[in-house]
């Protein structure tokens, strides 16, 4: 049986000012009213979303792993009905801390493109100057 307690939309959304402020991030429920005067983009957009689910928001600011760490101080419980799984938010992994074999394709990639490019361009210049 888990202690996590849940709270429904109507209850969060009671909680929509600056010295009350709720907010929902990926299914979780956040008192973030001590963080209002602290948020580096300004208060205007916690008030902006204060008491809704902000989910989106919040992934579209491209927040970082600290700002996630954070955010999690503030967690009091889960959404009724999220889908995802009850429980506090899981502390971020930085970067700097996966190994080499578990980066993205993507690096590796450019690992090979970069130099292929710079040879190119090099043999373009002396054939073509």
């Amino acid at each position: 049986m888990s202690d996590v307690k849940i709270y429904t939309a109507d209850q969060v959304a009671a909680h929509n000012t600056k010295n009350d402020l709720w907010c929902v991030v990926e299914g979780k429920v956040y008192d973030v009213t001590k963080f209002v005067d602290e948020h580096p983009g300004g208060e205007e957009v916690l008030l902006e979303h204060a008491g809704l689910d902000c989910t989106d928001a919040f992934e579209d600011v491209g927040h970082s792993e600290d700002a996630r760490d954070l955010l999690a101080q503030y967690y009091m419980g889960d959404l009724s009905g999220a889908t995802e799984p009850a429980g506090p938010p899981k502390p971020t992994v930085k970067k700097s801390e996966i190994a080499p074999s578990a980066k993205s394709e993507g690096s590796s990639i450019l690992q090979i493109a970069l130099p292929v490019a710079v040879f190119v361009a090099y043999l373009a210049y002396k054939l073509y100057a």
